[in-house]
Formats: structure tokens, C-alpha cells, sequence
């Protein structure tokens, strides 16, 4: 599913709007779009393409347009998509599942296309509820999110009002890089520790950007559908729930504390 490095691919590739009009709305999916916006958007120019988190934010001279993209969603400009597949996309690109096509000055077309319909596009999206995003994310700014949170890490670092833009795939690859249990109390973190993530956040976020998204880790899909050793240890992969995610992570590296101040609930691993 879409998480910040698909959005931020989006972003630049749909950079190329910037300038140009709205024309007609040519097709529009009452569940994906939200009130107001057929009417608003025709004849706006577009001024902006920026993001906050999995938020895609359109500012125009009229008003400013969120777009979400759920699980699914993908936004083309006539036949080329801002991002070409999703790890857990469709394979197809059938314009049955287009949700909003409307047309640009220029005679072509911008088409959301979204199978599962969990996309969304609205109105003056409220930027300011999301947390700090992830892609320019500080130490300062960790600390914060994690300070007096006694849910899982695993959950705070899902939480978009606590840091915008990490979804599963991204929040198992940057555990399981830094050793760290997603069971844990979140605030239970020691400064060494948030140093560790936020520069894992910083370092490997770029370079899985430029691979093209967020499955391009080392706990990739295939890894992750298959199970198997761990690639780091060797040590049997374990699937748990976390959250309410599944989660993959590693019990040799990933090392419950035995610190009882540190935990939820006893970790599966010694139930």
C-alpha cells in the first residue's frame, strides 16, 4: 500500500501540473470524492504538489486538495502512472477502477485509479493534525512522538499524529534494521535507542526511495510472504500481530527486554 516514499514518487511526478488548469470532471466516485469538490476544482490552476506523510497535498489558487491514495490508489496523467505498480496493488490497470478523472487544460486527463475504493480526495485537508514527516524526521521530533506512550512502539510509529508517513512494510524494515522488539512500550526507549532509528529513518529511507518505494527492503514482500530465516541471524522470522498489523520481526536480534518496566504484555516469543 501506499506509504511516504510512494506518495513522495507521486509528488514528483505529478510535479509537472504545476501551471496548468482543471477542466471538467469526467467521472467521480461519491465513496472516493469527497462534498465540494467537483465544483470547486474545474478552472482552478495548479500552484503547488506537495506532501505530508501518505498526504498528498494540491494547492491551487482556488482551494487546496487532499488526496489519499488507501491501499490501492495511483495516480496517472492520461496513460502513465506516477508509480508504475504496488507491491500489493492490482497487476492491471483497467479504467473501470478509475474513482476521479478530470480534464487539464492541455487535453489530457489526471485519473486517481484506486480497485479497492479506500482512496480519498477532499477539500482543505487538515495538514496540521499529522505529525512531523517522517522523510525530514529528527531526533527531537522521535523523542517527542514516543515520550509517555505506553502502547506498542510498533502501533506509535503507525500513528500519523505521531510521525506521518511510516505504514507496516516501512515500520518492520526500520525495526528489524535496528534491532528493536515492536512489542515494546514506546516510551520505553532509551536516548541511544531513538538515535538509532531516527538515523536508520534518515539512512535507509533515501536509498529505498530511490529503489522505487517501500518494498524494496530487505524484509521485502517475497520475504515477508515466505517467512524463513532471518536474513541478519538466521533465526527463524516470527509473524505476529501488532497494533492490529501483521508484523514480521526477528526474535534472535530483535531482543525482548527482560526489563519487566519495559513491557506491554509478555511477548509471544515466551508465552
Amino acid at each position: 500500500m501506499p506509504e511516504a516514499l510512494e506518495v513522495e514518487l507521486t509528488r514528483q511526478a505529478i510535479g509537472v501540473l504545476v501551471g496548468r488548469r482543471f477542466g471538467a470532471v469526467e467521472r467521480t466516485d461519491p465513496l472516493v470524492v469527497g462534498d465540494g469538490v467537483d465544483v470547486a476544482v474545474p478552472g482552478c490552476s495548479v500552484e503547488s504538489v506537495g506532501r505530508r506523510g501518505k498526504l498528498l497535498v494540491v494547492g491551487t489558487d482556488g482551494p487546496t486538495v487532499g488526496v489519499h491514495f488507501g491501499m490501492t490508489g495511483r495516480l496517472f496523467v492520461d496513460d502513465g502512472p506516477a508509480i508504475d505498480r504496488l507491491a500489493y496493488g492490482a497487476g492491471g490497470d483497467d479504467r473501470v477502477w478509475d474513482r476521479w478523472v478530470v480534464g487539464l487544460d492541455d487535453g489530457s486527463q489526471l485519473r486517481l485509479h484506486d480497485p479497492r475504493r479506500l482512496g480519498r480526495v477532499w477539500l482543505e485537508p487538515a495538514v496540521g493534525t499529522l505529525g512531523p514527516d517522517v522523510l525530514t524526521l529528527t531526533v527531537s521530533q522521535l523523542t517527542t512522538a514516543l515520550a509517555r506512550r505506553r502502547a506498542p512502539l510498533k502501533a506509535v510509529l503507525l500513528d500519523q499524529r505521531a510521525v506521518a508517513g511510516l505504514g507496516n512494510m516501512l515500520v518492520d524494515e526500520l525495526l528489524w534494521r535496528v534491532g528493536l522488539d515492536p512489542h515494546r512500550v514506546a516510551s520505553s526507549l532509551d536516548v541511544a535507542e531513538v538515535r538509532r532509528l531516527q538515523a536508520a529513518v534518515r539512512r535507509r529511507l533515501p536509498v529505498m526511495l530511490r529503489r522505487g518505494g517501500s518494498h524494496t527492503g530487505t524484509l521485502s514482500p517475497v520475504v515477508r510472504a515466505a517467512g524463513g530465516p532471518c536474513p541478519r541471524c538466521g533465526e527463524l522470522l516470527r509473524r505476529d500481530t501488532v497494533g492490529g498489523r501483521t508484523t514480521i520481526w526477528c526474535p534472535g536480534h530483535q531482543r525482548w527486554t527482560c526489563d519487566d518496566r519495559r513491557l506491554v504484555t509478555t511477548p509471544p516469543a515466551l508465552r
